[in-house]
């Protein structure tokens, strides 16, 4: 059995919260985790919403029901989407940081050139995505928020310490988070300091999730 690949054009799509205008100070773009969609998660950051922020929520191009699969779908079933999954995961990833080049390419021309500073955000699966792409690409990040997740065991070993060293890069964990423990947490620590990638860990009181507080105080 020979496996084969072809490139196809595909449709992606992405949602923006804030309209580009002279007064937006800051991009963020920010990748959702897996089951969910683009624009239910963007609904997290409204209160960030204040004219001087415009926020990109691309989102993942394998979209799924999210029921059990035993029977009819209806109109109201609720979808989800993933990133990726192990299968055929190197097309997978490069697919994704291309779409993700043509967002942040696409945003900045509605600004009339680069904003004057640029965040990352990733929650849970989509810490891989905006690690890999981060890593990748050759773009002015000034801060880069990895909540609910750390970067992925197989970081282009070349490039990802000056990369992320570059950036401001913000671990966060909600201390009832049953997806990731205190000593998995250390572990991630100890593994940023061994590859010499300067970073801060913030918490909050809650779970796998994000917490609207602890949002509020990184827009500031």
């Amino acid at each position: 059995m020979d496996e084969r690949h072809i490139r196809v054009t595909k449709t992606a799509r992405y949602f923006s919260l804030g309209a580009p205008g002279p007064g937006v100070q800051q991009l963020w773009v920010v990748c959702h985790g897996y089951r969910q969609l683009a624009k239910r998660f963007l609904r997290r950051f409204h209160p960030l919403d204040d004219e001087t922020r415009l926020i990109v929520a691309p989102e993942g191009f394998s979209r799924f029901y999210l029921d059990d699969g035993t029977r009819q779908h209806g109109k109201d079933d609720p979808i989800g989407s993933s990133w990726m999954t192990r299968e055929d995961r190197e097309n997978e990833i490069r697919d994704y940081i291309a779409f993700l080049d043509r967002v942040l390419d696409e945003t900045t021309r509605s600004l009339g050139g680069g904003p004057e500073s640029l965040t990352v955000l990733g929650f849970s699966q989509g810490v891989h995505t905006v690690c890999r792409w981060v890593v990748a690409g050759d773009f002015e990040v000034a801060r880069t928020v990895l909540w609910g997740g750390y970067p992925p065991p197989d970081l282009d070993p070349e490039r990802s310490p000056a990369r992320l060293a570059a950036t401001d890069l913000v671990l966060v964990r909600g201390l009832t988070d049953r997806h990731v423990s205190e000593e998995s947490h250390g572990r991630q620590e100890r593994r940023l300091d061994e590859l010499g990638i300067p970073f801060r860990t913030l918490t909050h009181q809650g779970g796998h999730e994000l917490d609207p507080d602890l949002l509020g105080k990184l827009s500031d």
